[in-house]
């Protein structure tokens, strides 16, 4: 029976089965297409990095003896839509069985069903492999329950696979190091620089060009740093654990005006594009932490764990517990626009001056620039958040669905309305200035709340506070603050609603 398998962008596992042996009645097709390039208006380097990843993928494949067939952006015969590359390659090569991976976006698993019931040939659909949790395994573990708490699926997932176990115990006797997770950068440890593979990437710019994708953000087309083959994502891997692991915990959530990346690992790209798996990349990390325990204290790792093994496989399972409907929710009823200056980073904040800029240029921004500068800014000016979806999920490389839109629409903007953070992740300027050195320097006064020079971000959290508290006088998370705004003097209240309402009118002003 000659088969064709799919193989999609994301999805670029070498260790997956389906390469385990090699079938002569079996071609793999991979395609560049304009329908997923299009979608929704992408940074130049998202584009190349998964173009790239794509064709490394291709010619592994190849290497390794499997039939296989590529499809580049350019090429005459490249239908560009996702079902007539299916038509074009059953019809050319008489195939009689068509497979593919369960996708990792709702749009495309409905897409693939479609397709699938108008085939005339039989199909079938196949894990990916590549995540510890399947997708519906969150749904049963908070079956009947009304609190989906991430923590308690964490410890779970620790107890189910034995990660930073001793027996039943978790290493360090806790199970949990937030609070040492929390320290602001001074300077005071050297931060080596990131790893770089300095890859030309010129030719697939100019092919990106030359079928006229539009694409936006910079890029270095000597010096592109990404990892595109298994090969350079696991150099990344070996990096992060000898010279950033053993401070990560640390100033996991701090951020500096001189340090883009700090002590993160910049593996999400590699992992979400499946070259490599999360359990490749913490037995990894924590084979090195048990190696190297004199060096490297358990709040380091443990922090890094819960991103991957508890965060990001609760996220997955969120998303496919809440779709299709999570992609319309909006319970705070936002309604704004997104500022030019997200596509421009010309502003005089200069915490947002830094995030955006930093997207700009590295289509990578940590997740509390994500969540505290940007995320904070855009809830705070009461954006809505299909705007904010759109352009999370075209600016950071390693943004797809699945993991784009829980983080933002839910954890950072509180459009779910509580389904995965129990409030509001806002915050006046005082959380942002005692995290980072942003405030400094700035051209506004982080401890003003109204007035020329008044921190935004001050003038906007006491108006949020106040445009959504029926909406929130009943959480008890926020009745801290709720009581605070409650016992403002109302001649103080009414300039920060005044300031307030300018910035929103006029925020490519501020």
């Amino acid at each position: 029976m000659k088969k064709l398998r799919l193989i999609l962008g994301d999805q670029l596992n070498l260790k997956h089965s389906w390469l385990v042996e090699k079938d002569h009645n079996t071609i793999y097709v991979l395609a560049e297409m304009r329908q997923e390039s299009a979608y929704v208006k992408h940074h130049i380097q998202k584009v190349v990095a998964f173009f790239m990843a794509m064709r490394n993928f291709y010619t592994a494949l190849q290497s390794r003896g499997h039939q296989a067939l590529y499809f580049q952006i350019t090429d005459g015969d490249n239908p560009q839509d996702l079902e007539k590359i299916i038509a074009f390659c059953i019809e050319k090569y008489k195939i009689e069985k068509f497979e593919y991976q369960f996708p990792d976006e709702y749009r495309l698993d409905q897409q693939l069903k479609t397709i699938c019931s108008n085939l005339k040939i039989e199909s079938e659909a196949f894990d990916s492999e590549h995540f510890y949790t399947t997708r519906h395994d969150l749904s049963d573990f908070f079956e009947g329950k009304k609190l989906l708490l991430m923590e308690n699926f964490y410890r779970s997932m620790r107890k189910k696979h034995h990660l930073l176990m001793n027996g039943s115990t978790p290493v360090g006797n806790q199970w949990n190091f937030d609070a040492d997770n929390r320290k602001k950068y001074k300077g005071e440890v050297p931060v080596p620089s990131e790893k770089n593979f300095h890859t030309n990437v010129s030719k697939v710019v100019a092919q990106i060009k030359e079928a006229g994708i539009i694409t936006f953000g910079n890029i270095d087309l000597d010096n592109f740093s990404w990892p595109t083959s298994r090969e350079q994502s696991f150099e990344v891997l070996d990096y992060f654990c000898k010279n950033l692991l053993k401070h990560f915990g640390d100033y996991e959530d701090a951020m500096h005006t001189d340090e883009k990346f700090l002590f993160h690992s910049r593996l999400s790209f590699a992992m979400n594009s499946k070259m490599l798996s999360p359990k490749e990349v913490l037995e990894t990390v924590i084979a090195f932490y048990h190696d190297n325990e004199i060096e490297i204290t358990i709040s380091q790792v443990e922090g890094f764990v819960r991103q991957i093994l508890g965060w990001r496989e609760y996220i997955r399972g969120i998303y496919w517990k809440e779709m299709p409907d999570y992609a319309k929710m909006n319970v705070l009823q936002n309604k704004n626009k997104l500022p030019d200056f997200f596509w421009t980073g010309k502003t005089k904040m200069n915490c947002m001056s830094h995030a955006i800029n930093q997207s700009l240029d590295e289509a990578y921004a940590h997740h509390i620039q994500r969540l505290m500068i940007i995320g904070n800014f855009t809830l705070l000016t009461q954006i809505h958040p299909d705007e904010v979806d759109a352009w999370y999920l075209g600016v950071y490389i390693d943004a797809i669905e699945w993991v784009e839109m829980p983080n933002t629409r839910g954890m950072s903007q509180y459009a779910d309305g509580g389904i995965i953070a129990t409030k509001p992740y806002v915050s006046s300027g005082s959380y942002i200035n005692k995290m980072s050195n942003n405030c400094s320097k700035c051209h506004y006064n982080v401890k003003e709340k109204f007035g020329d020079k008044a921190c935004p971000f001050n003038t906007l959290y006491w108006n949020f506070l106040d445009e959504k508290k029926e909406y929130f006088k009943g959480n008890q998370r926020m009745a801290m603050m709720m009581n605070l705004l409650n016992k403002m003097n109302p001649e103080e209240m009414y300039k920060i609603k005044v300031k307030a309402n300018e910035i929103i009118t006029n925020m490519d002003s501020y």
